[in-house]
């Protein structure tokens, strides 16, 4: 590894600093009701916050329920039942409404809370509700977004070292992003080609024209190649004819040897990612082992560790290995 893959490796924060960071710029400065409720709101760490945050969750749940409880006929066809649901519906809407406006009321740049990811989630969690009396009921359903607030469970049971396992996968999934490209033309032009071609062999081939035929037209066909290269099969758009058939079985055959290549590609980066992790045998180098979470091997001049970001005693012997490398 050289000295700048070394720093760059240093220099990328854990997701974990990342987020005590933006939490306590958000902390008001001044002791008061703001951060007492801030303290309840936004952190975990203390008995209040992280029975506030369970509480959260909790109705969070049973808000996914009443709503998709209105959806199933039973329910939604008794009066008696549409009453009740609806009345926790907006009980529990008004307990959102109350949290959110406290969230803006409690953090030191509201604006900024707002237009941040978790804020937009908030707010989009409680809009279906209100949009409902403008729109109708239809728009009730919307109110499903609330589960990506179930998201917090990740700081509620402490488990935001997972993210950086995230992070990972999603960097890898970028670093293959012209690879992946690449496969999704090439895919892209055999649905083309394969489609139109079957719609002209099973629906207007010359003097076979066939009216009956499911392949009413190069969309629809082209539909019914992307459900069979993927191995899916719905089955409500088949051919009849034996060439036709016999197209189709090839790009079964032809679905099943490209639906790993992604696979593949993204695979191929984790494992260089992570061999760029482990250092070299040559280097001889001891393992440093953390003290939080247990991990043995990290990068050669890693000072803090890159599962969960707790520092690490960079030995002697480590720092003469790292200058022998610089050196070298």
């Amino acid at each position: 590894m050289t000295s700048s893959q070394r720093r760059a490796s240093q220099s990328k924060p854990n997701e974990a600093r990342l987020h005590r960071r933006e939490t306590q710029s958000q902390r008001p400065e001044t002791a008061s009701w703001r951060q007492t409720a801030y303290d309840i709101i936004f952190l975990a760490d203390t008995p209040a916050g992280r029975w506030f945050d369970i509480g959260l969750l909790i109705a969070i749940l049973a808000s996914i329920a009443v709503i998709s409880l209105e959806t199933v006929p039973e329910y939604r066809d008794a009066p008696q039942w549409m009453t009740w649901l609806s009345a926790a519906e907006w009980m529990l809407t008004g307990l959102f409404t109350i949290e959110y406006v406290m969230r803006l009321a409690c953090v030191r740049h509201p604006l900024r809370y707002a237009v941040s990811f978790w804020g937009i989630v908030d707010l989009l969690s409680i809009l279906p509700s209100y949009a409902s009396l403008v729109v109708g009921r239809s728009s009730r359903s919307f109110v499903i977004l609330r589960s990506i607030r179930l998201l917090r469970v990740f700081r509620v049971l402490k488990l935001w070292r997972m993210m950086s396992d995230a992070d990972e996968l999603s960097t890898a999934v970028w670093r293959a992003r012209n690879k992946v490209v690449v496969f999704l033309a090439v895919l892209l032009v055999a649905v083309t080609i394969s489609g139109t071609l079957m719609y002209h062999v099973e629906a207007d081939f010359p003097g076979h024209e066939r009216p009956d035929s499911q392949f009413t037209s190069i969309p629809q066909s082209m539909y019914w190649a992307i459900v069979t290269m993927t191995t899916v099969g719905y089955g409500d758009v088949v051919p009849k004819t034996t060439p036709g058939k016999m197209i189709s079985a090839v790009l079964i055959l032809l679905g099943y040897s490209l639906i790993i290549v992604p696979t593949g590609f993204v695979s191929a980066e984790l494992s260089g990612k992570r061999g760029d992790a482990i250092p070299s045998a040559d280097a001889s180098q001891p393992p440093q082992t953390c003290d939080v979470c247990g991990r043995s091997w990290h990068r050669v001049s890693a000072n803090f560790c890159d599962h969960c970001g707790a520092s690490l005693d960079v030995t002697d012997e480590s720092d003469r290995i790292i200058q022998s490398l610089d050196d070298a």
